[in-house]
Formats: structure tokens, C-alpha cells, sequence
């Protein structure tokens, strides 16, 4: 059961803010879409996710991994052999990730706007400072 909305918005131990904590960065969703498909190694990612730092995708792994939303596997061979899975707990979250995925691709025109308008009001900003 879902409590009224100023209980959601305003509760300390909110499972919103609680779940927001946990997806809402710029990586752990498309950490989560690879791993959706199967099990990854660290090069996967950083191979089909432009842009992440060696150390935000270590950051976001080791996240996801003591959130019980990641496995890691550590395979004792040389050169060390490491694999991410998904955890049943991580596999509960794929369906809401694919929705919010569905909403940006139907919105995308959208989205760019407000980007832009955000990238304009920065600018603005630092051109008062």
C-alpha cells in the first residue's frame, strides 16, 4: 500500500527516496540495461557505456554490489577473471528501468529541450558571477 504523497516526499526512510538513492546517477541505469542481457565483464561496460570513468564504473559496481543488486564473481585464475550478474533483487529492478527507458525514447524531443534550456541557464549564471 502507498501512503499519501507528502508521506512519500517527506519521509525520512521514504522507500522512494530510498530507491532514488539507489538508480537516481547518471550510470547505474545503463549498468543495469547491460546487465540485463546476461553477465558482464568490467571491459563490457566500458566498452558499451561512452563516456564512464574507469573509477565512476568501479564506484557504481562496488555501489550495486553492496546493495545486493549486483553480483560479483571473482574467478582465482591469472590474469583474475571478474564477472557481474544480476541478483534476483537487481532482476526486480529491470522492469521499472525499461519503463522509464520507453518514457525518454517517446520523449526525447522533450528531454532535449529541457537540456538545452538547463545548459542555457547555466551559462547565464556563470556569466552573473
Amino acid at each position: 500500500m502507498v501512503p499519501n504523497n507528502e508521506q512519500i516526499i517527506l519521509g525520512a526512510d521514504c522507500p522512494m527516496r530510498q530507491m532514488l538513492d539507489l538508480l537516481g546517477d547518471k550510470w547505474t541505469p545503463p549498468v543495469l540495461y547491460l546487465l540485463s542481457s546476461g553477465t558482464k565483464r568490467y571491459t563490457d561496460f566500458q566498452r558499451q557505456i561512452p563516456g564512464i570513468s574507469k573509477k565512476m564504473l568501479t564506484q557504481t559496481l562496488r555501489r550495486l554490489e553492496s546493495a545486493g543488486v549486483v553480483n560479483r564473481t571473482v574467478y582465482p585464475i591469472v590474469p583474475p577473471k571478474v564477472e557481474y550478474n544480476l541478483t534476483p533483487f537487481g532482476e526486480k529492478l529491470i522492469e521499472p528501468i525499461a519503463g522509464l527507458a520507453e518514457w525518454a525514447w517517446q520523449h526525447q524531443e522533450e528531454l532535449k529541450l529541457v537540456s538545452e534550456r538547463q545548459q542555457m541557464s547555466l551559462s547565464s549564471q556563470k556569466l552573473k558571477l
